[in-house]
């Protein structure tokens, strides 16, 4: 091998959508096919087709990728065809991010067949908040597939360590991996934030509290604690029934509040760049990529606990706001009476976060060495 840790490794990524309807995890798989080519490896992506995989394979720009169509509800993750997919690929390892879906069988069931490392993603989705809804559906995946995925697992991994005792207790063993996203590519200068505004950008979907949020800031607004040209931006998807309840909720509001949908690219760019702080009050994540985002852009976050990055409070970038409306009003009004001082050294602090621990390169060279010590020892724990 040369200098590059995975020359000539050929690394899998199994998803249930390689496309913006896979929300942060779609973020997350994007990223991971970066990390693994920066260091000489084929990332190749394995996915169920969808509505939007056509618009977003220049996503995966210098992958190989692979769709199987869907067979039953799209709930279920079935794409019969990605076994196959999978045998012809020629990989040395498989990395399966997301569970819940029939392609924890299919991944466990490749792992079996080959004799050859599996790593396994939750995304979050072992988070008690998670696991408390549509019970008797991951009874019958833990019966039919999960435990087995987990037990032929050659590793687990977590984003937090928050997230590790979650996969302890779900799955019982005590040896996960706890590696983060890695952030992207930090802005060189930071743009100073002329107006109050606030905003959200992800999933509309009652786990991210957005409800509690606008809440939070018609109780400012009635108390007259909203500055000047305050703005709450929401942007975003989610489920139709989800978004229409927004929108009702939007345009019943008397505050300065405004839903703008979907962003990417230059939206999304621009969007950062307007904002004062970027809100995120979940009461369940993994890790964010919006809060990495946030950091990139030298954006300080209003952020719960439940997001799971506890650095952002500790390094001064992030104000913790809890998950009722009372305390995120509180959080909200404390970030409004932030100086342009305090903030900018904020930004600062957001800023080295997404160039240090969170960095590109920090995270790439940690699965690079993770990869290959993997392939190196099989199926064998770490």
């Amino acid at each position: 091998m040369s200098g590059m840790i995975l020359d000539g490794r050929r690394i899998g990524l199994l998803t249930g959508s390689a496309s913006r309807a896979g929300g942060g995890v779609f973020e997350a798989v994007v990223l991971q096919a970066q990390l693994i080519r920066h260091h000489g490896g084929t990332p190749v992506v394995f996915a169920i087709r969808d509505e939007f995989s056509d618009a977003d394979s220049g996503r995966f720009e210098g992958c190989d990728v692979h769709l199987s169509d869907r067979m039953g509800p799209a709930m279920l993750g079935i794409g019969p065809h990605l076994p196959i997919l999978l045998d012809a690929a020629g990989l040395d390892c498989l990395h399966l991010h997301g569970i819940w879906l029939d392609t924890s069988r299919v991944a466990a069931d490749w792992a079996d067949r080959n004799g050859k490392p599996l790593v396994i993603s939750p995304h979050g989705m072992l988070d008690p908040w998670i696991t408390g809804r549509g019970k008797w559906k991951k009874a019958l995946a833990r019966a039919a597939y999960e435990k087995r995925a987990w037990r032929s697992a050659a590793a687990m991994h977590a984003l937090t360590v928050r997230e590790a005792t979650d996969i302890e207790r779900e799955s019982g063993r005590g040896d996960t991996l706890v590696i983060p996203n890695p952030a992207p590519t930090a802005v060189e200068t930071i743009v100073p934030a002329n107006r109050p505004i606030v905003s959200y950008l992800g999933r509309i979907h009652p786990k991210k509290n957005i409800d509690a949020l606008i809440t939070a800031w018609e109780h400012l607004g009635t108390a007259g604690r909203l500055p000047a040209g305050a703005e709450l931006q929401i942007a975003g998807w989610g489920a139709a029934d989800d978004v229409a309840a927004l929108k009702t909720r939007v345009s019943a509001s008397r505050e300065a509040i405004s839903f703008l949908g979907p962003l990417h690219g230059d939206g999304k760019t621009q969007f950062f760049s307007q904002a004062r702080f970027i809100a995120l009050p979940s009461l369940s994540e993994g890790l964010p990529m919006v809060v990495l985002e946030a950091w990139s852009a030298g954006r300080p976050t209003v952020m719960s606990a439940e997001v799971n990055i506890p650095t952002g409070f500790s390094a001064n970038a992030a104000i913790e706001c809890g998950t009722q409306p009372s305390e995120i009003a509180n959080a909200l009004a404390t970030a409004f009476a932030t100086s342009n001082e305090d903030w900018k050294r904020m930004a600062e602090n957001a800023l080295a976060l997404a160039r240090g621990a969170f960095s590109f390169e920090t995270v790439a060279k940690t699965w690079a060495a993770t990869y290959e010590r993997l392939i190196a020892n099989r199926k064998a724990p770490i």
